[in-house]
């Protein structure tokens, strides 16, 4: 299934997203930069995409981290997931996270992060006195493995 996605240019040198082959679920978002930036250990950078875009109503942008980068060079978005809602119109930034133990530089065009677009529920939240009992319960935190 395809979703029309409405991209501006913010920047004449920003890169659309792609996707690495047919079945790929996220698109790759790509870094648009005027000179390199070097990231240190333990440090979060906001790399710009040069982009923004119209979401449909109905969807999100979720950015995840590119498994390359992360495995590789040790850096992943800070929020671990961002969100990028169908109201927002400003550029898409990615928080670049070193985790590594040295210096990692990201240069103009590389690949930062990669966006799934997905549908989603609004959810109405009410109040109640009691909740459906389940077979679970209160368990938590690996109690599902527990015996």
């Amino acid at each position: 299934m395809r979703q029309q996605v409405k991209v501006k240019k913010l920047n004449d040198k920003a890169i659309l997203p792609t996707y690495g082959s047919p079945y790929s679920a996220g698109a790759d978002l790509y870094a648009c930069m005027d000179e390199n930036v070097t990231i240190h250990p333990g440090e979060t950078v906001m790399i710009k995409t040069g982009l923004a875009m119209e979401i449909p109503e109905g969807f999100a942008g979720l950015i995840y981290a590119r498994s390359g980068l992360a495995t590789k060079k040790g850096l992943a978005p800070a929020n671990k997931v961002g969100v990028i809602d169908a109201d927002y119109r400003g550029e898409i930034m990615v928080p670049l996270y070193n985790h590594s133990q040295s210096e990692v530089m990201v240069e103009h065009g590389e690949r930062i992060a990669q966006m799934v677009i997905t549908p989603f529920l609004t959810a109405e939240y009410f109040l109640v006195d009691e909740l459906d009992e389940t077979e679970r319960g209160e368990g938590g935190f690996g109690s599902t493995g527990m015996k």
